[in-house]
């Protein structure tokens, strides 16, 4: 079984396209967290994901806009939530709350978490073995999760970690959607980075009067 990893998608429609277009064939889809916040298109990037029927976790983002108390955020990303909170339907907030922080797939082989697994606004960050201790997986094989926006595999004893990076606000120093997928059969993961049109979404980000660094940051992948 061939399974697409995404995360962190934020709003960017014009980068999930790419990303589902580039996708090899997979059998399913995964997200872990944060659909919405920072760009443009909140209510389309939920829609494909309901649409698609993809199993995905709550982001900080996410909760921030359904949740009155946001996670410190800053002005750039409180702009987001609040644009986000104005163009979401009843239902495709209702999808969003009822999101879980943590939950399995792939009859229980992949766990899918959006921070650490023990806290889910925690970031883990590149060093994926100084972050976590043995028992980290259980009976599950691999461990995905995001919120760094750094795309990263490790090979633990007991299973893999991957961070299939950001769609749509890639933090690695390449602007490219970044996106992932694996192989259940031969746990192996594949990760992957695909251009898209950059300066349509400074467009649009200028367009709904949103933090013109939002779009900026976006071409130099930071």
């Amino acid at each position: 079984m061939n399974v697409g990893l995404l995360s962190d998608i934020h709003g960017n429609r014009i980068a999930l396209e790419a990303v589902l277009e580039d996708m090899p064939s997979v059998d399913r889809l995964l997200c872990a967290g944060d659909v919405v916040g920072y760009n443009s298109w909140p209510a389309a990037c939920v829609d494909v994901l309901r649409t698609r029927d993809v199993p995905t976790v709550m982001g900080n983002h996410d909760a921030a806009v359904v949740d009155e108390a946001p996670f410190q955020f800053n002005g750039m990303a409180r702009a987001g939530v609040e644009h986000a909170t104005d163009q979401l339907s009843d239902d495709q907030l209702g999808w969003l709350e009822s999101l879980p922080t943590e939950r399995l797939a792939c009859d229980g082989r992949v766990k899918l978490v959006h921070g650490h697994p023990d806290d889910p606004k925690r970031y883990t960050r590149y060093t994926y073995p100084k972050e976590f201790s043995p028992g980290l997986l259980e009976d599950e094989d691999i461990l995905v999760l995001g919120h760094t926006h750094v795309q990263g595999v490790e090979r633990f004893r007991e299973g893999i970690v991957v961070n299939p990076g950001s769609v749509g606000q890639p933090r690695d120093g390449d602007p490219r959607a970044a996106y992932a997928v694996l192989d259940l059969d031969h746990l192996t993961v594949d990760t992957y980075r695909v251009e898209y049109d950059i300066e349509s979404v400074q467009t649009a980000v200028s367009d709904a009067d949103l933090p013109t660094r939002i779009g900026s940051r976006l071409e130099r992948g930071k």
